[in-house]
């Protein structure tokens, strides 16, 4: 496109703002500028994230890291998964301060009283370990972390995916629970250094532009190739000084859909202000890259070219100008209804041409939501759009959710809401209700747009597996308002004339004061934690064995396989303290025979375990057994085991909730099996849960659905650091080779494998 440039090569950057792009005359140019001869590795060295990267690694290697961070968060999906794992391996206190916020299940679509009684266990663990317990509705897990958490050259990290704040100055890291549980425990989070990629700014957007709007051009440039995967995004050139810190959160948060591994913004006096702002003016850092610093690689990206952008539906990176879109409106929609076949393997119709009205494209939904969505400046511009609209009588329905409360008593005080409500639109508080699936679901076959994180299958809360289906496209706060000003018809904010107020934001933490605990750090052993019933313990997990016999219980071809397929969000998330209730509804809404499957293969292990016959547990079994013996005559129950797999082609993108890993291992999972992992997160949630993390050379699979695979020796291979694997697979009284392989573990991770999972580790 002609607004982004990308350079595989990699570039120098001077004095932050002269960019030479990587080539055999690189060297000379910069020296020729700069009057000094340069180094590719020093000035390596000189990028912001490296020197953060330096200052929190524990190896003494800045090849191979072991970072430890300085602030901990999590919301109620993931921290008491991760509390009881901690607790099982021996946690006294929090180490460092650990945030617990309640934004996800704030509202409970299954009854009972399951989701307070993991609130109350979140407050009485604040107080027994030292943390610090953010009640339900009061802010999102990132806006908090934002006004109380973030600080300049500071490292964070979240058990959510879209932990990201580097707009001021701080690195943070989505990753799944068990990283975390190593935190607590005072142990690293181990990674080889990350590629840096520069994102070099110029200019400033055009009326009308959102933050989201920049983001979705750029996730749509990088996704499909792969440009950013698990590497560091660097903010930096003179266009970053002419977006408001706000504007910036908005872009930042964003990142993650790119799957990076984190963000990282030069500061300047508007990130000081915004700490000033917030009183905590010594948290501030300036930050910019040295003299001369070298990226990896390397995005120019003009802001003052970027429209108003949609990601139509299923993926962020399906993107298209909004002009684009009503330009060329039929054919986009055909394409979607082609993707949704895919994505729902036929199962049902998406019909999203009937939304078109004499020619325009006729919305059912608005949401502005969230950590992406919820920022006082999106809701500020938003309200200048309606004010003195109606969002019309009709299907039409506009939500809007401040992220905080400190942004909605601010909202309320400068008439901001007062403006909203008239029109029509329901002001809500702060929940990520919309990003998960549980508030604000749409009709059946309705089309929803959001300013969100998300757009995956289901994540606006619709049931497939039930014949019910909706369908979300992201978009930015001021073209949702614009949209909502023209009663639900489809409108850029660019086609708006209108003047924005741009209030000053007054931030107030009288109400943090009033009704967040914050243990300072102080731990209380005396404190009983409240247990609901719901809130069950880990169940027993077996050492990898020196055999094993795998059962295929489900084959996904799908090009990206996100966790929310692996384990739905919405009102399953209200089951997230209960490990073997939870999984359950794993994989249940992409191949609902898959739980069943895998229960019956897991009553051989537990026979196993049990000192019983598996053969006598699974019948099925018995050809099987009798093809492996002939040829390998020692295997037997002693020194065998048994358990599920499953293939997908990259799966793991999305979220970071280790449940998509942890459900398959409660339910007897010993590995994936994949072409590629979407995310290094997922692959750390499948390790860190014991599960081998194979990959297959992409082709024609030699094993199929139901098949089972014979893995001789692999404890050995595991214990001896291979990277390829015997594997056969067991048919028709033969034994058919073939290879699998892995990309290396740590010394860490191959021990946590042998061991079985995490937990059993830290037990010894």
């Amino acid at each position: 496109m002609g607004h982004m440039k990308l350079y595989e090569t990699g570039a120098y950057l001077i004095n932050g703002r002269d960019v030479v792009i990587d080539s055999p005359e690189a060297a000379l140019a910069v020296e020729s500028k700069t009057g000094k001869a340069v180094n590719k590795k020093e000035a390596a060295e000189n990028t912001i994230a490296y020197g953060i990267l330096k200052e929190h690694n524990t190896s003494g290697n800045m090849d191979k890291l072991q970072i430890k961070f300085d602030k901990l968060t999590s919301h109620d999906i993931t921290f008491v998964g991760i509390i009881q794992t901690a607790r099982a391996s021996g946690l006294e206190k929090f180490p460092i301060p650990y945030v617990l916020t309640n934004c996800h299940n704030s509202l409970c679509a299954v009854g009972g009283t399951i989701n307070e009684d993991d609130h109350m266990f979140g407050l009485t663990c604040a107080k027994k370990y030292g943390g610090i317990y953010v009640p339900p509705h009061q802010a999102v897990i990132h806006q908090f972390a934002r006004e109380m958490l973030a600080g300049g050259g500071k490292m964070i990290l979240g058990s959510d995916s879209h932990t990201r704040y580097g707009a001021l100055g701080t690195m943070a890291v989505g990753e799944g629970g068990p990283e975390l549980v190593k935190q607590l425990l005072n142990k690293t989070y181990d990674i080889d250094m990350p590629g840096v990629v520069g994102i070099y700014l110029t200019g400033e957007p055009m009326k009308g532009v959102g933050p989201q709007d920049i983001a979705l051009a750029i996730i749509g440039e990088v996704f499909e190739r792969g440009f950013v995967k698990n590497k560091v995004m660097e903010f930096v050139g003179p266009g970053v000084s002419s977006l408001s810190v706000d504007y910036r959160i908005g872009v930042d948060v964003m990142t993650t859909e790119t799957t990076c591994l984190s963000s990282i913004w030069r500061t300047d006096d508007k990130v000081k202000e915004f700490y000033e702002i917030h009183g905590r003016e010594e948290d501030y850092k300036e930050l910019n890259p040295g003299e001369v610093a070298y990226y990896d690689s390397f995005i120019e990206l003009d802001l003052s070219q970027i429209k108003p952008m949609i990601a139509m539906p299923f993926h962020p990176s399906n993107t298209y100008t909004i002009d684009e879109l009503n330009a060329n409106l039929m054919d986009i929609l055909d394409d979607c209804e082609k993707r949704a076949q895919v994505s729902f393997d036929g199962k049902v119709d998406l019909d999203l041409k009937s939304k078109v009205r004499n020619g325009k494209l006729y919305v059912d939904q608005g949401i502005i939501a969230g950590c992406a969505g919820g920022g006082f400046e999106n809701i500020c511009d938003a309200a200048d759009i309606l004010k003195g609209c109606s969002i019309g009588a009709d299907e039409f329905t506009l939500s809007v959710y401040p992220a905080s409360t400190p942004i909605y008593m601010e909202l309320v005080r400068n008439g901001a809401i007062a403006n909203l409500m008239e029109t029509g639109a329901i002001v809500k508080t702060a929940f990520c209700g919309p990003c998960f699936g549980a508030g604000d679901t749409p009709a059946n076959n309705a089309f929803s747009i959001r300013h969100s994180t998300r757009n995956f299958p289901n994540r606006e809360g619709s049931k497939v597996q039930n014949g019910q289906v909706a369908s979300v496209a992201l978009m930015d706060a001021r073209s949702i308002a614009a949209t909502a000003a023209n009663k639900g018809y489809l409108t850029s904010a660019m086609d708006m004339d209108v003047n924005y107020s741009k209030p000053k934001y007054f931030f107030d933490k009288t109400i943090y004061e009033n009704r967040v605990f914050d243990s300072k750090g102080v731990a209380d052993p005396s404190v009983e934690i409240q247990f609901g019933p719901n809130i069950k313990d880990w169940p027993a997990m077996s050492a990898l064995p020196e055999n094993m016999v795998l059962k295929v219980v489900s084959e996904i071809h799908d090009p990206v396989t996100t966790t929310d397929e692996l384990i739905p969000s919405g009102e399953t998330s209200s089951f997230r303290s209960n490990p073997l209730g939870l999984a359950e509804f794993a994989l249940s809404r992409k191949d609902p025979l898959y739980v069943g499957r895998a229960k019956e293969i897991q009553k051989a292990q537990k026979a196993v375990e049990a000192g019983t016959c598996p053969v006598d547990a699974v019948a099925e079994l018995k050809p099987v057994m009798d093809t492996i013996k002939a040829a390998y005559p020692d295997v037997s129950k002693e020194n065998l085991g048994f358990g599920s797999t499953i293939f997908a082609v990259k799966p793991g993108d999305g979220s970071a909730r280790e449940q998509a890993a942890s459900c398959q291992k409660v339910l007897g999972g010993w590995a994936n099996i994949a072409n590629d992992y979407a995310t290094k997160r997922y692959r750390s949630n499948l390790i860190n849960w014991g599960m081998i993390p194979f990959i297959i050379d992409e082709g024609s699979l030699p094993f199929g659905n139901l098949d089972y695979i014979f893995l001789p020796g692999i404890r050995e291979a595991i214990a001896d650091k291979k990277t390829e694997f015997e594997a056969y697979v067991v048919k028709d009284g033969k034994l058919a080779p073939f290879a699998l392989k892995m990309s290396p573990l740590t010394d860490d991770e191959r021990e946590i494998i042998l061991k079985g999972c995490l937990i059993n580790y830290y037990r010894g």
